[in-house]
């Protein structure tokens, strides 16, 4: 079986990755996130696309997986903050709302030389309970929104709080939609979980 390459250097995705029980190894891409169409779907579709092929050029024989998280309110696609004001301005925009997540992934099959890609956009409805502006302060002074898109992170001890719905995949808010790659990779390789599932059994 070909190895599994992580086209990507976040902690939250190696961690998700983790828990499928596979080997895999992180080599982050060098590719720079520009925003080129405000379509959501069409910008992390694009964006996965772009991480996957550049680590692609540096290995052989392995299915690369490129992935990127954007949140999108009311049309307007949050990035991460540029600082402590702009994460205030999105946490306070989101504050009693409802926004989107969307997780776009692209898993590039390279065999002797010649690449196949396969790409799939997962979706999800996060809505926040109406927050402080001393709650919002808080979780700044934390430092967790900084690097994160929309200015929090669903798993952070703030950030959970603040979640008062999901509808969709959970894990796919976090940075990667776990259920929706598992699928997907079992129609690539059939026999790609084969160990993890019978240590599940176990």
């Amino acid at each position: 079986m070909l190895k599994i390459v992580l086209a990507s250097q976040s902690p939250r995705r190696k961690k998700l990755l983790t828990l499928l029980g596979i080997d895999f190894e992180v080599i982050p891409s060098n590719s720079e996130e520009i925003i080129t169409t405000n379509i959501p779907e069409k910008l992390v579709a694009d964006l996965s696309a772009e991480k996957a092929i550049d680590v692609a050029q540096r290995v052989d024989n392995a299915y690369i997986i490129g992935s990127d998280t954007i949140v999108v309110f009311k049309g307007k696609i949050l990035g991460k903050p540029l600082d402590a004001h702009d994460a205030f301005k999105m946490l306070s925009e989101l504050s009693g709302q409802a926004h989107f997540v969307y997780t776009g992934v692209t898993v590039v099959k390279k065999l002797d030389r010649v690449l196949q890609q396969h790409q799939f956009v997962e979706e999800t409805k996060v809505t926040f309970s109406s927050l402080s502006d001393s709650e919002i302060d808080a979780y700044i002074a934390t430092g967790s929104p900084m690097d994160k898109a929309g200015a929090y992170g669903i798993q952070d001890d703030w950030g959970a709080v603040f979640v008062k719905e999901v509808h969709g995949d959970f894990y796919n808010v976090v940075g990667f939609p776990l259920n929706r790659f598992y699928q997907e990779m079992k129609t690539l390789e059939p026999n790609i979980f084969l160990k993890s599932e019978s240590n599940i059994r176990q």
